[in-house]
C-alpha cells in the first residue's frame, strides 16, 4: 500500500471559522469541451470527469456549528458504454435525530444547445442500512457526446464526516480540486493514497477568517487545497488483488482531537492501550466474550472435556461448524448477540466465531479474539486504532505452542483454513488479559491440484484408452468438495466431460477413493477413452486432457496495483504415453523452465522425455509466493501465457513406420 503524509499546519484556537463558498460556474461549458469527441491522452475511454470539485468549510446555521460539503462535478459521455455514469447516487449519515441534508442539487444534461434538468421528483430515497440513507436520480436524454453536470450541497453535524476526496476513480479525470478549512479546534489525521502525486499541494493560515455570535474575537484557521490532473482511470479489470481502496489515490482525512470551547478537549484517535480498555467492558465485545457459563450448560459436557487440548479444538471447532448457519452477514461492532444466535442456531460472523471463541476458552484452550479487515475492505491502519477499518472476527489460540486462527462460518472449511475472503495479510488480537497485538494471517500451504494419467492406443490406433488419477489438497480440495456436494454424479461428470480438451473425451468410468480422501484432501479415478485419434499416416495428440487454466487471468498492458493471491498453489499435470503400435514418434515439443526472480517465487518446468515405447510429459507450476509488486506483472504475465499456451496447443505427432 503505497501511504506519504501530507504537510500538517494547525492552529488551535479556541474559535471557529467559515469558508466562502465555491465559485458559481454552473452551466459554463468551454467550446473544447462541446466539441470533444474522445481524451487524447485515453483514448479507449468511454467517458472522462472534465472537472470536479469539492469544498468543506464550517458554518453557523440555526445556533450550531455545522459542517459544509459542497460538490460540483462534469463528465463527458463518449459512447453507450459510459451510460450508466448518469446514474448518481448520493449517501447521507444518520443518528438518533441527528442527520445529514442534502440541498442545493442541480443536475443537467448538456446536449449541445439543448439542457434537460434532473426533476425533484425523480430523486429516489432509500434506506441502505441502519445509520446510511442515499438519494438516486438518473440523468435525462443520455445520448453520444452528452455533458452531464451537477451540484448538491451536504450539511452535516457529524464533524468525523469530513473524511476527504477520492481523485481517482473508475473513469479518467482532467482536474480535480479538493479545497478544505480547518478551524484550530480541529486536529485531523491525514494521509495521500496511491500512487499519484499532488498537482498542487498547498496549506496556508487565513487570520480571522469566521466569527461566530457571542465570541468577539475572529478564529485563525487552515486553508488547504489540493488538485491532481490528468488523473488515469482505476479499474481492478483483474482478479488476484486486495480491495482497492489500498491503491486508488485519495486524500483521508480522520478527526483525531476537538478542543471544546470550555476549554477541555475530546480525544477521538486513541492508542490501543485505550481501546483495550473499553473492549473488556464494552457490552458488545467484552461482556459477548464471557459466557462461558451459558455455553457449558448448553453443549454436552464431554465436548469440553474429553481429550487432549487438540482434539477438544477440532471437536468444539466441528460443533460450532454444524450446529451454526451462517446468515452471510460480516456484522460489526456493536451488533454481536452470541447467546440469541446460538439460540437460533444461525448468526453472522462475529456471532459464530464469539460463539467458537467462548468455547475454546470453557474448554481451558486460551482463544482470543482477532479483529481483521476482509479483502475486499481494505488493510487496517497500523498507526493508531481506527475502529471502523474492522468488519470481520476470527478465533486465535495457541495449541502446545502452535499458533492457529479459526473461523467456523463456513462447513468445508477444516481447523487452521480461513476463507479467502479473510486472507488479508494480518489483524489485531484483543488478549484482554493483557495487551493487544498485531497478528500476520498466515495461509495454510499444501495446497495442490495434480493430475496423473496413463493412455495406449488400441491395434489400429483409432481410440485411446486410459486412467487419470486426479489428487486435490488443501484450499484446492475445499472446492472440488463443495463442487461434489453442488452437483449430481452424472453432472459432475458432463462437466468433466466438457473441461476436456477434446470433443471425443468420454468418462467411462469414475470412482471416488473415500479411504484416502479426508477435509484436507480429495481423491479420484476416471477412466476414459478418446476416440478418432488418427489422421492418416499421421496421429497428432494433445496430451493435456484437462485445463487447471483456459486463459491467462493476466491481460492488461500495464498494472499499478499488486497481485495477491491469498494462498501458494502448485499445480502439476504428468502423463504416461504408449507410442501407439505401427507408429514412430515424429515430433515432441521443447522443454521449458522459467523462474520469476532468484527467490523461486514462482516457478514453471514443462519437459516431455521418451524412454524406448513411452512418452513421459510432465507440467510444474508452482506459485509459492503469494504477494507481488506490480513491478513484476509483466514477468508474471509472460509466464502464465506460457502455462496457458503449453497446455492449449501441445502436440505430440507419432507418424506410421
Amino acid at each position: 500500500m503505497f501511504l506519504r503524509s501530507i504537510p500538517f499546519i494547525c492552529c488551535l484556537l479556541p474559535s471557529f471559522f467559515g469558508l466562502a463558498q465555491m465559485p458559481d460556474t454552473f452551466g459554463r461549458l468551454s467550446e473544447s469541451e462541446k466539441k470533444m469527441e474522445f481524451y487524447e491522452k485515453d483514448p479507449e475511454a468511454h467517458a472522462v470527469v472534465l472537472y470536479e470539485r469539492g469544498d468543506n468549510y464550517f458554518k453557523v446555521i440555526d445556533n450550531r456549528i455545522l459542517l459544509v460539503k459542497e460538490f460540483h462535478k462534469k463528465i463527458k459521455i463518449f459512447d453507450e458504454k459510459a451510460f450508466n455514469e448518469g446514474t448518481i447516487k448520493i449517501y447521507l449519515y444518520h443518528k438518533g435525530a441527528s442527520t445529514e441534508k442534502l440541498a442545493n442539487i442541480k443536475a443537467v444534461t448538456h446536449n449541445g444547445a439543448n439542457q434537460y434538468n434532473v426533476l425533484s421528483q425523480e430523486i429516489f430515497n432509500k434506506d441502505e442500512t441502519e445509520r446510511w440513507r442515499s438519494k438516486t436520480f438518473t440523468f435525462p436524454k443520455i445520448e453520444k457526446g452528452s455533458i452531464l453536470e451537477y451540484k448538491y450541497t451536504i450539511t452535516t453535524p457529524f464533524d468525523f464526516n469530513f473524511e476527504g476526496w477520492r481523485f481517482q476513480s473508475n473513469i479518467p479525470k482532467i482536474y480535480s480540486e479538493f479545497n478544505a478549512s480547518i478551524p484550530g479546534n480541529y486536529v485531523y489525521n491525514r494521509a495521500l493514497k496511491g500512487s499519484l502525486a499532488l498537482s498542487t499541494n498547498d496549506a496556508k493560515i487565513k487570520k480571522d477568517c469566521f466569527y461566530v455570535p457571542g465570541y468577539p474575537e475572529g478564529a485563525d484557521c487552515e486553508v488547504l487545497k489540493y488538485t491532481m490532473k490528468d488523473i488515469p482511470a482505476f479499474q481492478m479489470e483483474e482478479d488476484y488483488s486486495l480491495s482497492e481502496e489500498n491503491y486508488i489515490s485519495q486524500i483521508e482525512f480522520e478527526l483525531s482531537e476537538y478542543r471544546h470551547l470550555d476549554g477541555t478537549t475530546s480525544r477521538y484517535t486513541k492508542s490501543w492501550k485505550d481501546v483495550d480498555k473499553e473492549f473488556r467492558s464494552d457490552k458488545d465485545i467484552g461482556r459477548q466474550l464471557l459466557k462461558k457459563g451459558f455455553f457449558e450448560r448448553n453443549v454436552p459436557e464431554k465436548l469440553l472435556t474429553e481429550g487432549d487440548p487438540m482434539t477438544r479444538a477440532k471437536n468444539i471447532y466441528k460443533f460450532v461448524q454444524n450446529h451454526f448457519n451462517w446468515n452471510e452477514r460480516y456484522a460489526s461492532y456493536g451488533t454481536a448477540r452470541v447467546k440469541d444466535a446460538f439460540d437460533a442456531k444461525k448468526g453472522n460472523a462475529w456471532e459464530i466465531n464469539m460463539s467458537l471463541i467462548n468455547l475454546l476458552n470453557a474448554a481451558d484452550i486460551k482463544t482470543d479474539l482477532m479483529m481483521i479487515s476482509t479483502r475486499n475492505n481494505g488493510l487496517p491502519k497500523q498507526k493508531h486504532p481506527v475502529m471502523n477499518d474492522f468488519n470481520y472476527v476470527l478465533a486465535k489460540t495457541t495449541i502446545d505452542g502452535q499458533d492457529f486462527l479459526l473461523d467456523a462460518t463456513d462447513k468445508f472449511y477444516p481447523f487452521g483454513y480461513l476463507p479467502y475472503r479473510t486472507l488479508n495479510h494480518y489483524g489485531r488480537v484483543m488478549d484482554f488479559k493483557n495487551e493487544s497485538y498485531w497478528q500476520d494471517i498466515v495461509p495454510m500451504v499444501k495446497n495442490k491440484f495434480q493430475v496423473r494419467a496413463s493412455i495406449k492406443f488400441d491395434s489400429e490406433a483409432e481410440k485411446a484408452i486410459g486412467v487419470m488419477d486426479v489428487l486435490t489438497d488443501g484450499y484446492n480440495a475445499i472446492s472440488q468438495r463443495k463442487r461434489l456436494k453442488r452437483l449430481t454424479k452424472e453432472a459432475y461428470l458432463d462437466e468433466m466431460q466438457e473441461d476436456g480438451e477434446e470433443d471425443t473425451f468420454v468418462i467411462t468410468d469414475y470412482k471416488k477413493n473415500d479411504e484416502r480422501s479426508t477435509d484436507e484432501r480429495v481423491m479420484e479415478r476416471f477412466s476414459f477413452e478418446l476416440e478418432d485419434v488418427a489422421q492418416g499416416d499421421k496421429l497428432y495428440f494433445n496430451p493435456f486432457l484437462i485445463h487447471f487454466f483456459e486463459e491467462n487471468p493476466f491481460k492488461l498492458d500495464n498494472r499499478s496495483y499488486p497481485i495477491d493471491f491469498g494462498y501458494p498453489q502448485k499445480f502439476r499435470y504428468q502423463i504416461n504415453i504408449e507410442v501407439p503400435e505401427g507408429y514412430k514418434i515424429k515430433e515432441l515439443p521443447e522443454n521449458k523452465a522459467m523462474s520469476l526472480d532468484e527467490a523461486k517465487s514462482v516457478t514453471y518446468r514443462f519437459s516431455c522425455d521418451h524412454k524406448q515405447r513411452n512418452v513421459l510429459l510432465s507440467f510444474d507450476l508452482a506459485l509459492n509466493g503469494t504477494y507481488f509488486d506490480p513491478a513484476f506483472y509483466d514477468l508474471l504475465k509472460a509466464l502464465f501465457k506460457q502455462a496457458v499456451n503449453d497446455q492449449k496447443n501441445t502436440f505430440i505427432i507419432f507418424e506410421k513406420v
